[in-house]
């Protein structure tokens, strides 16, 4: 692994981060690690023209969920929501290389290459092409991650989330908890899998899974280890 000891989360939209490891982040930040993350996409705009105030107040809440994370960074992209694909890949991987510039990750946590979501695609494509191997590349590990109502929702045409990394998030479930309320616009009911109710029993079937009481499941993508 990098002696930086930075780890990167990339991720479409706002909550993705939380949804997918945030516990994994609380744990990093706890154990004294630097933790960044970068939301590439407003979580906005397919719903219609994104307000600036709209816009202003999902980025705050981001940045308190990332604060009880640990998180010592935030970065926002601002590119069109559900519209990833309309952009050039080369266009999302310049700022994806530029956030990686600044802090070569140790470990990066992104999305599915499978998910139902089109910007959680292009994210995943986008972050697998900035830390694609080369000579002088640091030693890094990519982790992909299962959101709540985007892996579960893909098809059978779709490649599947198989999970080989298990982490024991047993006492920091409570601190992903506490972060996804900061979300309450992008919360649904229970039984939505997007609910408080969805996120701990994915988060409880997970840890059952591995023999702990709460767990992250992730898929290894790629690592590059040094001499």
């Amino acid at each position: 692994m990098s002696d930086s000891k930075t780890i990167a989360a990339v991720f479409a939209h706002p909550d993705d981060e939380v949804l997918g490891c945030g516990a994994s982040l609380a744990r990093h930040a706890a154990g004294g690690e630097t933790v960044r993350i970068l939301i590439l996409a407003t979580g906005l705009a397919s719903r219609g023209k994104a307000e600036a105030a709209e816009l202003g107040a999902l980025q705050d809440q981001a940045r308190r969920a990332a604060g009880i994370l640990g998180a010592a960074h935030i970065a926002f992209g601002e590119m069109l929501d559900n519209q990833m694909d309309t952009v050039s890949l080369l266009s999302v991987v310049q700022v994806v290389e530029e956030f990686f510039a600044e802090a070569p990750p140790a470990v990066v946590y992104t999305h599915h290459a499978g998910d139902l979501n089109v910007d959680h695609r292009v994210t995943h494509q986008a972050v697998l092409t900035a830390l694609r191997p080369q000579p002088g590349t640091p030693s890094h590990e990519i982790r992909s991650c299962e959101v709540n109502s985007a892996t579960e929702w893909s098809g059978p045409s779709f490649q599947p989330f198989v999970p080989t990394i298990f982490a024991d998030i047993t006492g920091t479930l409570e601190k992903k908890l506490e972060a996804l309320r900061c979300y309450a616009g992008e919360l649904r009911d229970w039984p939505h899998p997007r609910s408080e109710v969805g996120v701990e029993t994915l988060a409880r079937w997970r840890g059952a899974q591995c023999g702990h009481e709460a767990a992250e499941a992730f898929a290894l993508v790629r690592r590059v280890s040094g001499a």
